[in-house]
């Protein structure tokens, strides 16, 4: 659980609800100072005390801990899964709906799109997939997942024939990650058709042709 979160939420949630430090504290019949510690993030609540704080807050226990955002984590870490096991099988189609389903309930998710984008391209959807990546990029601020996504738009630039923009994206990749040096040299040797897509399934799932996907929760969460 992270502290300085459940501080936050507390804060907000108290001020939401017009209290001050002092009116709190005394409705919990501690000081001030310790709701001051929550709010900080220096210490955490006892669990004793966490019914009546949800309860004050008109809130769930769950909410209050950021177990919510622990299940949604681990919902989204199944659905790429589940996303990835059909491209291993072959089944693109499936692997897609997944993905669309997937953005109905977590629309702004920068990895569902890359996700999508992704098993777009090995359908032959590259204008859709360049758009799901543009799409997402600006809403990631995962320096990892952005190296991530700016690999495979790299791919997918050359391969919709954008050869100057896959060009000038590629001298801009990170020296680390999906790097520079692994990438611009494929990217200037022009490289087509089934060795872009492999490119794009290594990169997405950690794979070759002979190897199963291996989830990185960097990449897409």
């Amino acid at each position: 659980m992270d502290q300085t979160k459940i501080g936050k939420f507390i804060a907000r949630k108290r001020k939401e609800h017009g209290l001050t430090q002092m009116q709190l504290a005394e409705k919990l019949s501690i000081t001030d100072r310790a709701v001051s510690k929550w709010e900080t993030g220096e210490s955490y609540p006892d669990i004793t005390f966490l019914p009546a704080l949800a309860n004050m807050f008109e809130t769930s226990v769950d909410l209050l801990i950021g177990m919510d955002t622990i299940r949604a984590e681990e919902t989204r870490y199944r659905i790429h899964q589940t996303a990835n096991q059909l491209q291993r099988l072959g089944d693109y189609q499936a692997a897609e709906k997944v993905y669309r389903d997937a953005l109905l309930i977590y629309p702004n998710k920068p990895g569902m799109m890359l996700g999508l984008a992704g098993v777009l391209s090995l359908l032959g959807k590259y204008e859709e997939a360049i758009d799901w990546v543009e799409r997402g990029l600006p809403l990631s601020s995962n320096e990892k997942q952005k190296a991530t996504m700016r690999a495979v738009l790299c791919f997918l630039y050359l391969k919709s024939g954008l050869e100057k923009k896959a060009d000038m994206l590629a001298s801009k990749l990170p020296h680390k990650r999906e790097c520079r040096e692994a990438i611009q040299p494929l990217i200037s040797q022009r490289i087509q058709g089934e060795a872009i897509d492999k490119e794009i399934r290594r990169i997405l799932l950690g794979l070759d042709d002979t190897d199963t996907p291996e989830y990185s929760e960097e990449k897409h969460l």
